[in-house]
Formats: C-alpha cells, sequence, structure tokens
C-alpha cells in the first residue's frame, strides 16, 4: 500500500476532505444538474423569442 502525502496547503486538505464525503458529492452533482437544466431553459427561450 502506498502512504500519500497529506497536503499541506489548508484549502487543499478542505477540499480533499470534501471529496470524500458522500453528501457533498451528492449536493455538488444537484447543484451542477439544476445550473445546467436552468441554462438549458433560458437557451430555448431565447431561440423561441
Amino acid at each position: 500500500m502506498i502512504k500519500k502525502k497529506k497536503a499541506e496547503n489548508p484549502r487543499i486538505r478542505e477540499l480533499q476532505d470534501k471529496i470524500r464525503d458522500e453528501s457533498y458529492i451528492q449536493d455538488a452533482i444537484q447543484r451542477i444538474a439544476l445550473v445546467m437544466s436552468n441554462r438549458l431553459v433560458d437557451s430555448k427561450g431565447s431561440a423561441n423569442e
């Protein structure tokens, strides 16, 4: 087993902890899906004008 070096930058450590959190990942996916859906709806609305 390879031992990974712990990041020294606190921001990187924070992000590493977040990506290990299942609920954080699920929430991020939901936010991305919402933004993409809104953009699709907006672009279809612009095309119909």
